[in-house]
């Protein structure tokens, strides 16, 4: 079959021939619609991510829309390696149904970033109202749909906050308001705190970390010794701004904050798999947009060197 296929570390992907996948036991084969070059596929692929293998030749891709035997348009993944889903067939173990009317390209470019944020919200929506979301990278694709995602699940406000000034400003809107990150960031936490005083979060969904996520610990700290009234909740998800952050010690003691990660290996699997149709009907009604630029599997040595900023780039079939 043809196939995207790395050969070395640090290679980028060719479309080549590659061994048919083997169809085990409690598998199906099914064939490739569409499948997102995500962050995630790229860090796998290259080594980097905590879950790699660090083994060459590979098929990258996590996840992928596919369509069955039958003609069903299905969610899938969980390829085993050396088989990813940028591959004409993948063998799988899991399908989900799309919803009435989704759009393949939607889903295929938005599972993935979109349930980074959809899953923890979910978790907070559960203990109580979201009441103000502040999202730390919000001008990427993730980002974007997390700010999104927090609307739908009937947040007071979303602070969005990200570099890209044009970005900010298609996201900004009533119950939107946004800090830019411009340039070299400042002591003044990029007019976080600012923001940050008119609406104070309950929740933080951070998908940069690094520099940008200890100013935001600095804008979230408090002076005196009342009692906190504000409880947060501090959700590391990416870390493209930085590995490691310096979390201030006072920050801890005077204010009633949680920090804590979401990801694969901290999220559970069975939670995961549960918001997968509930997070698709949104894509199909329309509640989540994705901004998604297809490009054909053919293709995929050019559409690797680099996406379009703020858009999500989907091999298609």
């Amino acid at each position: 079959m043809k196939a995207a296929v790395i050969k070395n570390e640090g290679a980028a992907p060719v479309y080549t021939e590659f061994a048919e996948p083997v169809v085990g036991e409690h598998r199906q084969l099914v064939e490739l619609v569409a499948a997102g070059i995500h962050p995630v596929v790229r860090a796998l692929a290259g080594g980097t991510h905590y879950g790699s293998r660090g083994s060459w030749p590979l098929i990258p891709g996590v996840d992928a829309v596919a369509r069955t035997g039958d003609g069903q348009l299905v969610y899938t993944g969980f390829t085993e390696h050396p088989y990813g889903t940028f591959a004409e067939r993948l063998s799988v173990p899991m399908t989900i149904p799309l919803p009435a009317g989704a759009d393949p390209i939607q889903v295929a470019g938005g599972l993935n970033p979109g349930l980074s944020s959809w899953v923890p919200l979910r978790g907070r929506q559960a203990e109580g109202p979201l009441g103000t979301v502040l999202v730390l990278g919000a001008t990427g694709v993730a980002g974007t749909v997390a700010v999104q995602s927090a609307l739908a699940l009937g947040a007071d406000h979303v602070v969005a906050v990200g570099r890209n000034q044009a970005a900010l400003e298609r996201l900004a809107g009533q119950r939107v308001s946004t800090a830019a990150l411009v340039g070299e960031p400042g002591p003044d936490g990029f007019a976080l705190a600012a923001a940050l005083a008119e609406h104070r979060p309950s929740t933080v969904l951070d998908f940069v970390w690094g520099q940008p996520a200890e100013l935001t610990f600095a804008a979230l700290s408090r002076a005196g010794l009342d009692d906190d009234q504000q409880p947060c909740v501090y959700i590391e998800i990416g870390a493209s701004a930085g590995a490691t952050a310096a979390v201030p010690a006072a920050l801890l003691r005077s204010t009633a904050i949680t920090v804590k990660g979401s990801g694969a290996g901290s999220a559970k699997l069975s939670e995961l798999m549960a918001e997968l149709p509930l997070f698709m009907a949104r894509i199909a009604d329309g509640s989540v947009r994705v901004p998604v630029s297809a490009v054909p599997l053919t293709d995929v040595e050019s559409a690797w060197q680099g996406d379009e900023p703020g858009r999500r780039t989907v091999l298609t079939a």
